[in-house]
């Protein structure tokens, strides 16, 4: 038996997620052959870019109460499946549109995006749940930072992997090859993972002992009890100034996290005239820092979580200092002018917003870890109000007062994100919930 079969399970979902990022960034670097071919502008292409937040959110919620109630990895499952099947169809998305909705390729691109969106966003509230059932207290920091690996890695390859088969093949070609990943993905997951680990055959009696000891926990912080989950709505999560504030600081993180997914390609190419030959190693720059800070940010959370015996150090403090320091880079940006300098801003402006990112999904799992998949659910609907106001507001911004408004508006948006953080306070209340007559369940 594996000692540590855990860490082969969170390695398989760093996969996923890496597959995840690229599927949906892809199409940044194909914007330019679509908006030609379909005579597009800035604006209705930031539309287009917006499209998958809509899907995207409803996915996130939905996805998350399923976790919850069906398991995990029906959830992991039935969402790879569609999310890579939405990809494959991206390919003909244009002209399905303008034969079956008016002769408008934009319809097109709105309803395949709007699901693809949809099928992608249970992955981070059914990652979540299942850190909440596979990681021990002491290191659910880690753990979750580990998953979230995927995400700026991902993002670092979209770039040479996008241009790379564009420069091949054609970007229909693309989106067919990148849904087919996916679908193999789901084939290996259905026979490697379990709901939990007590019913995985590889995993170890004393695996399991270190993942579901108790010695370690805190006064103030929840650990995962099946009889909660029944009596604990969906909608208790707005009962909870925590996590209401720390869905506000994610959805920060998220706005600065999308703009850069979405809109450095063209950014780099209006402003400094980089051809797709270049743009595969000038777009994966800003993510290189953010793929050392997103496991380094969980190691430090569990560390400080150690070493103060705070909750609210270990996760919102570090949350706190880390948007700080992303607004002053991004801020930054309008003053200089070489792109070598903006370039070594956004990494680091990036970096810096992905040390909290596995903090915000801790939290979940800290104060309600009965719920994580429902919670985490929530939590990712209002972050991914990002994932449609971050591509659209800045198709209008750019097209109204240039790529400047861009980056101060990603400022504006830490800065916001910054002051939620500091009401979080992490870990159970004295009365947890009060149900519709009026019984109260205390922790």
């Amino acid at each position: 038996m594996n000692r540590r079969y855990r860490y082969v399970i969170m390695s398989l979902i760093v996969l996923m997620t890496m597959i995840n990022y690229v599927d949906r960034g892809a199409i940044s670097y194909a914007s330019e052959p679509i908006i030609k071919l379909f005579h597009l502008n800035k604006a209705s292409w930031g539309a287009v870019l917006g499209y998958f937040g809509y899907g995207y959110m409803a996915g996130a919620i939905i996805g998350g109460m399923l976790s919850d109630k069906k398991g995990p990895k029906f959830v992991w499952l039935l969402a790879g499946s569609l999310w890579s099947l939405f990809e494959i169809s991206m390919a003909f998305a244009g002209n399905i549109g303008m034969a079956l909705f008016g002769g408008s390729a934009l319809a097109g691109f709105a309803v395949f995006r709007v699901l693809f969106g949809f099928s992608e966003g249970p992955l981070f509230s059914t990652m979540n749940k299942t850190v909440a059932n596979w990681a021990s207290p002491k290191e659910k920091g880690f753990m979750q930072s580990f998953g979230l690996f995927g995400v700026p890695f991902g993002s670092l390859i979209t770039a040479p992997v996008a241009v790379g088969l564009l420069s091949i093949t054609n970007w229909q070609t693309t989106f067919i090859i990148l849904g087919i990943l996916g679908l193999i993905w789901v084939a290996v997951w259905s026979r490697v993972f379990t709901n939990k680990p007590e019913d995985h055959p590889k995993v170890s009696a004393e695996e399991l002992a270190v993942i579901r000891s108790t010695e370690s926990v805190l006064a103030d912080e929840s650990t995962l009890t099946e009889s909660e989950q029944k009596r604990i709505r969906w909608y208790h999560f707005f009962k909870n100034p925590t996590l209401v504030c720390n869905a506000i600081g994610y959805f920060a993180f998220q706005y600065v996290n999308f703009l850069i997914l979405t809109w450095t390609p063209k950014y780099l190419q209006d402003n400094f005239h980089y051809s797709l030959s270049k743009l595969w190693y000038m777009g994966m720059i800003p993510w290189i820092g953010a793929c050392v800070t997103v496991v380094l940010g969980g190691t430090i959370s569990d560390a400080l979580r150690k070493k103060t015996g705070s909750l609210r150090i270990a996760r919102a403090g570090l949350a706190v200092v880390s948007l700080i320091f992303t607004a002053a880079c991004f801020l930054l940006i309008p003053t200089v002018h070489s792109v070598g300098a903006v370039l070594l801003l956004m990494a680091v402006g990036n970096a810096f917003n992905f040390l909290p990112n596995s903090v915000y999904w801790t939290v979940v799992i800290d104060t309600e870890p009965s719920k994580a998949g429902s919670f985490g659910g929530v939590t990712h609907f209002i972050t991914n109000i990002a994932t449609v106001v971050a591509p659209t507001l800045t198709g209008f911004l750019v097209s109204s007062h240039g790529y400047t408004a861009m980056f101060v508006a990603s400022a504006v948006a830490s800065i916001i994100g910054m002051l939620a953080m500091l009401f979080v306070k992490p870990g159970k209340r004295t009365v947890a919930y009060r149900t519709a007559s009026g019984k109260e369940y205390p922790r």
